[in-house]
């Protein structure tokens, strides 16, 4: 891999020969767990502006209607995350000569914050190029990672590592983005003072400062990259003042920058059927389905056949395996040859785009079957002698980091890479819920196709039901506990702590899907960047405590939603720590925080949490509505939150049936935050800085 410093440049072409559509990712890891950062995407022109508002990308207008752009969503990695855009170079706009990769904080926060900032690139196969890390980012809340341009027809990226003291909304403005003027104020809010031009830098267009220097939290670019061929880029334009912040008089009207987009309404029409016994007729009927080999059969068909239908639903499928933005054209059970006996791939999709093929296989599992490593092996032979780009794998099974589903050997040899991708049942209906509950398809047929796909997704016939088995170690691992004998070091354990993970992914996918926001698993700093040695750890945890332990960070929520298992109890436990307001008197916030609850469960536990002590004042709620007062210390010490708890039985078999573990734990996190997370003073949502985005209906 390309190890990059600020400023430096490097030719795509000169890493690999497969950059028509490359994957740029952008990660960062928090010390506490929860903080984050929203990526943004500029394409500018010659003269360093974007043509018109909708060349700004940004999580309220994510994909570009040629595909060129897709804000592809984040993953966690090790105790951060990491956030995706993929780029289709062949699709991009003659006239666009420079892309800005940036990301922002809100509410005060700060890239100075985070750890490990960096940017990476990979190119169609999943190979990795290049890499930019940032070690001194600064007291800024908008950051330009890197940027991507042409010269003489090639594809190049810059290192950038600039910052911005204005946010989101003054980086937009400053690349010629309309920002309307209540996005304006709530950043300067957010942000504090404009910054003071003679603060920093002012790059000039030659490259070259002018004796100042752009408000930068990775330093100023080296001289010996101002020197470069590359050093004639238009500038990246340097912070606003406060003059620059002058609100016209009249505002002109915005041009509308997106078509209306179709989503589902959020309550059904009235059925016409006489009586509950009448069946509406499916699309896709799973009445049929009597084996496995049916269920696959079928899945793989009526999945391909929505992807090749729905554009936005199968580009958001496939853009993160590196296929570029094109006609798509999908097959199921294709002959080909592989030495005495063909084989036959479940599934085929090939999209072209400028006369160029790109070809994924798909093998499918359905009903919890697991992968078989033989097949797999053949597939990858097979796309690597044809020149295909990827295969693909579809089960129920959750793919962990670290930690792949099946053993492969790669052919170092070969010139031509195949990229081995996964994808469980839990995200694909993750993907059709997002589109058509939340951020819309382009008319109701295809919104109708979806949903469709998604009842045909859900029912208990399809097969198609995502991680729904903790594993044979289940049952002994329990009774070890039960009877003190699970040492640590039990390698059945492992196993455990790894379904238990894959669960709480599967978790966070459907209750992300349900709510249209983002929902992730949360890896504390402290327990380790390592996967293999974080697990490890949480095996000898089992062992000694008997307790599996996850957290969930939902985007809009007030604090982290923390989801424990007690094995030697039996019982479940979801809470949340929320912070005291800094302002007011704390027997006010004790009667708000009560009466915001007022249609939770009775029996939720509060716990006040207070400076330096172990715990505080402690009661259930239905205790607690006639006398708020009681959560107050009796010592009068400083209180610095809440925690909201609930504590209920778990399921004890290892499957997904009503009274099994996993049925248990994804009901728990439902009705938690269905009943109490919903009722929570929210932070302040984030105003689009563009009003024309996106629009649902």
């Amino acid at each position: 891999m390309h190890e990059m410093v600020k400023g430096a440049n490097v030719g795509l072409s000169a890493l690999s020969e497969d950059v028509d559509a490359v994957i740029v990712s952008l990660g960062w890891a928090s010390p506490t767990g929860e903080g984050d950062a929203d990526v943004s995407v500029l394409l500018l022109d010659g003269n360093g502006k974007v043509r018109s508002d909708a060349d700004f990308y940004f999580y309220n207008n994510p994909v570009a209607p040629d595909g060129s752009v897709q804000l592809l969503g984040k993953a966690p990695v090790g105790e951060g995350s990491e956030d995706r855009i993929g780029f289709d170079l062949t699709a991009i706009p003659a006239d666009v000569e420079r892309i800005v990769v940036a990301a922002s904080r809100h509410e005060g926060a700060r890239f100075g914050e985070l750890d490990d900032l960096r940017v990476t690139m990979a190119d169609g196969s999943g190979e990795d190029l290049l890499r930019f890390a940032i070690d001194d980012a600064g007291s800024v809340s908008a950051f330009i990672f890197g940027e991507l341009y042409r010269r003489a027809d090639e594809w190049k990226f810059r290192a950038v590592g600039q910052g911005y003291d204005a946010g989101l909304a003054g980086l937009a403005t400053d690349f010629g983005v309309d920002i309307d003027d209540a996005a304006d104020d709530a950043s300067d809010e957010a942000s504090g003072d404009a910054v003071d031009r003679d603060a920093g830098d002012e790059v000039s267009g030659d490259g070259k400062t002018d004796g100042k220097t752009a408000t930068s939290g990775a330093g100023s670019v080296p001289a010996a990259v101002e020197a470069a061929p590359e050093a004639t880029l238009p500038a990246v334009p340097a912070p606003r003042t406060a003059a620059d912040d002058v609100v016209p008089d009249k505002t002109p009207a915005r041009p509308r920058t997106a078509k209306k987009k179709v989503t589902l309404p959020k309550a059904a029409k009235k059925s016409l059927a006489e009586n509950e016994s009448w069946k509406q007729a499916r699309l896709f009927p799973v009445s049929a389905l009597k084996s496995d080999r049916d269920r696959e059969t079928r899945a793989t068909s009526v999945l391909l056949s929505v992807m090749a239908q729905v554009p936005e639903f199968g580009r958001r499928l496939t853009a993160g395996f590196g296929a570029p933005a094109g006609r798509m054209e999908t097959f199921t059970e294709v002959p080909l040859p592989h030495g005495d006996t063909p084989r036959r791939p479940d599934g085929v999709i090939r999209v072209e785009r400028a006369g160029k093929l790109w070809t994924a296989l798909v093998e499918t599992k359905t009903n919890g079957n697991a992968l078989r490593s033989d097949q797999v092996q053949a597939y990858m032979d097979i796309a690597a002698r044809r020149g295909y780009e990827a295969v693909i794998t579809l089960s129920n099974d959750v793919a962990l980091e670290g930690r792949p589903l099946v053993d492969v050997k790669i052919d170092g040899r070969r010139k031509h890479k195949v990229a081995l991708r996964h994808l469980s049942w839990a995200e694909v209906t993750h993907h059709a819920q997002l589109l058509i509950g939340h951020e819309g398809v382009g008319n109701t047929a295809h919104a109708w196709l979806l949903k469709e796909l998604l009842h045909y997704l859900q029912h208990e016939n399809s097969g198609c039901h995502g991680f729904q088995n903790m594993g044979s170690a289940w049952v002994p691992v329990r009774r070890g506990i039960d009877d003190e004998t699970l040492c640590q070091g039990d390698p059945r354990a492992l196993e455990v702590v790894e379904s238990w993970e894959r669960l709480i992914r599967q978790v966070s996918l459907g209750l992300g899907g349900g709510l249209g926001q983002k929902v992730l698993p949360v890896q504390r700093a402290r327990r380790g960047t390592d996967p293999a040695d974080r697990r490890a750890r949480m095996a000898d945890q089992l062992c000694a405590e008997g307790k599996l332990e996850a957290e969930l960070r939902i985007e809009g929520t007030p604090g982290v939603l923390a989801v424990g298992a007690d094995l030697r109890t039996g019982r479940l436990r979801t809470s949340i720590e929320v912070p005291a307001p800094e302002q007011g008197y704390p027997l006010t916030w004790a009667k708000r925080l009560v009466r915001r609850l007022a249609e939770a469960p009775a029996d939720l536990h509060v716990e006040t949490l207070v400076e330096e002590e172990t715990g505080g004042p402690r009661g259930t709620l239905e205790k607690l509505r006639p006398e708020p007062a009681d959560l107050l210390p009796r010592n009068g010490a400083k209180i610095t939150g809440f925690r909201l708890t609930l504590i209920k039985g778990m399921g004890s078999g290892r499957g997904n049936a009503e009274s099994g573990f996993i049925r248990s734990v994804d009901d728990a996190v439902q009705r938690f935050y269905g009943t109490v997370v919903v009722h929570l003073e929210h932070p302040a949502p984030r105003r689009a800085p563009a009003a024309d985005g996106l629009v649902t209906g």
